[in-house]
Parts: structure tokens; C-alpha cells; sequence
């Protein structure tokens, strides 16, 4: 029998394919990939996602051409999680899923 591989994915993103996204390149300081960003925020690697496809967080890559956010954008959704009020958690959660259709 035949046995299909797959390749393996290593390097930078460059080199595998990503062809719909153009990411900013920054510098490590200003970059956490997005576990790390998971980990700051307190919330799911999927909610991460969540938030890089809603625009809340800003993707970009790091000089080794690794994919993440940005971490002034990381920094700025703590704050709003901070300060925001219940019903302004809720009209952007309405809006999140709406825009989601």
C-alpha cells in the first residue's frame, strides 16, 4: 500500500503557503505569538483566533517570520477587559457574532 506523508511544517510561514495574509514584520519586543497571548489575556487559544478575526488584535509576525499579534494590541485588549463595562462586553460579544455571518 501507498502511504501518504505529510510534510512537515517548519520555518517560517513564508515558506509554507500563506498566501492571504500580509503581516507586518516587527521586532521579538513587540511580538508574542499566540499561546503567549492566550496566556496574558487568560482566555483559549481558539478565543485568540476569535479575537485576530474580529480585529481586536492585530496579527503580525516576528523577524524569523513566526506568526502572532502585536503586543501593543495584546496590551490594549487587557485594558478594555479591565475597564469595560458589562454592557459594553455584551454589545461587543452581539456584534463579534454577528459579523461572524
Amino acid at each position: 500500500m501507498h502511504e501518504r506523508r505529510r510534510p512537515e511544517w517548519s520555518g517560517p510561514r513564508s515558506n509554507r503557503g500563506y498566501v492571504l495574509l500580509k503581516l507586518e514584520t516587527v521586532e521579538d519586543a513587540a511580538w508574542l505569538s499566540q499561546p503567549e497571548a492566550a496566556r496574558h489575556l487568560g482566555v483559549t487559544l481558539l478565543r485568540v483566533a476569535v479575537l485576530i478575526v474580529n480585529r481586536r488584535l492585530i496579527p503580525a509576525e516576528n523577524p524569523a517570520g513566526h506568526a502572532g499579534v502585536t503586543t501593543a494590541s495584546v496590551q490594549a485588549e487587557k485594558a478594555w477587559r479591565a475597564n469595560a463595562t458589562k454592557r459594553a462586553k455584551l454589545a461587543r460579544l452581539l456584534k463579534d457574532t454577528v459579523s461572524w455571518f
